[in-house]
């Protein structure tokens, strides 16, 4: 990959001078949804898809960015001192908001450079190909210009970006997950404190199946805002009542206890899935640390039960693809992942019935929806790498 990159890139951008080549992968989250901005607990990890760069300094300011996954906008061109959001920029405003972000925790850049992106995850499908971009700019520029920054803190550089240059209030997961991917295994991370543990992904004849609905749908565009914004206030008025930082201080037994204060069934609903949810977490990694993937797979199945009838963000294409898996012979769990309103479901499914799955799925999807899904058997990777 190492060397397509590099032929690809002169093509763009001529054959001079020296191209170092990077990689960041994506991710999925196995349990824990909607939980990393409410102080709760996730437990995503990092895919062997991702997002590749090629990278050469310039001998001047000017940034000039290409990426082969929107090809017909050909090479975008900014420089560094226009590191402003704006329309125009489409997509590289997310490696224009990693470089503001470094430039308001101080950091400084010499000189610009030119840099091609191809990534292997399908855009808009909740497997953070935005993230994912975010975490390679970090490693880019902290190989590039020598930046002293660990992975953990590029993580929060690049959640730093994405919530105050692109305006979408995400939680820290999806950049953590990326940034401290750990081959085999998935991240048990506590949002609140940042304290993780990793944890052997052994799944005995089964394997994780990735189901993208192509529905397509941005974090920025979504009510992902809204529902946080609910949050937030459920938050405040358990707060008058209980001495919590956030939702995920609460067992379901203090939620139940204390709910009356929460004034709005609506908002009722969305801290109740917070909660929960953070529970079923702690469960589920527990349940995998004992060997009883049976149990992590209906806690899978609770989870996106939660998230269909209390955080409602699911919608058509995601019930009917997790709908389809649950009746297929093998399946042992099968939820929505990421945000939500499109995007995809992740299963676990015995392996010698992985075939049946993606016939049989595939087809009342398409039947269903009247457009096909895609499927993924996942491997779990590394983190971010120099290649």
């Amino acid at each position: 990959m190492k060397n397509q990159m590099i032929e690809k890139f002169q093509k763009i951008f001529g054959s001079d001078g020296d191209i170092k080549v990077y990689f960041a992968p994506g991710r999925v989250n196995l349990i824990g949804e909607h939980t990393d901005y409410n102080g709760g607990h996730v437990f995503p990890c990092a895919l062997t898809m991702g997002t590749y760069a090629a990278v050469r300094k310039r001998t001047d300011n000017k940034l000039r960015f290409y990426s082969e996954n929107f090809e017909k906008l050909g090479v975008i061109e900014s420089s560094l001192e226009d590191l402003t959001w704006s329309k125009d920029a489409d997509w590289t405003n997310y490696p224009k908001g990693v470089m503001w972000a470094f430039g308001e925790k101080g950091y400084k850049f010499d000189t610009g450079f030119d840099m091609y992106y191809f990534g292997n995850i399908p855009n808009g499908s909740g497997l953070s190909s935005s993230a994912s971009v975010e975490v390679l700019t970090a490693l880019v520029l902290k190989d590039t210009f020598d930046f002293d920054v660990d992975f953990i803190e590029i993580s929060l550089i690049s959640q730093f970006a994405e919530n105050n240059f692109n305006k979408v209030n995400c939680g820290i997961m999806d950049q953590f997950a990326i940034a401290m991917g750990k081959e085999g295994h998935a991240i048990f991370l506590d949002t609140a404190t940042l304290s993780y543990e990793y944890a052997p992904v052994k799944l005995d004849n089964a394997k994780i199946v990735i189901s993208c609905s192509n529905k397509k749908r941005g974090l920025g565009d979504s009510k992902y805002n809204e529902r946080r914004a609910e949050c937030e206030e459920a938050l405040g008025e358990l707060q008058k009542v209980i001495d919590i930082q956030s939702l995920g201080d609460l067992t379901e037994e203090a939620f139940e206890r204390y709910k009356s204060a929460i004034k709005s069934d609506v908002r009722r609903k969305r801290a109740k899935h917070a909660v929960y949810e953070n529970q079923r977490t702690i469960k589920a990694v527990k349940a995998l640390k004992d060997g009883d993937i049976e149990e992590f797979g209906k806690l899978m199945i609770a989870s996106d039960t939660s998230l269909r009838e209390d955080y409602e963000v699911t919608g058509k294409e995601l019930d009917t693809l997790v709908a389809a898996a649950l009746k297929q012979p093998g399946v042992i769990g099968s939820r929505m992942t990421g945000a939500g309103f499109g995007g995809c479901t992740v299963s676990i499914v015995k392996t010698d019935a992985i075939d049946n799955f993606i016939e049989k799925v595939g087809r009342e999807y398409k039947d269903t929806i009247g457009y096909a899904a895609d499927f993924y058997v996942a491997d779990i990777g590394g983190g971010p790498v120099v290649l």
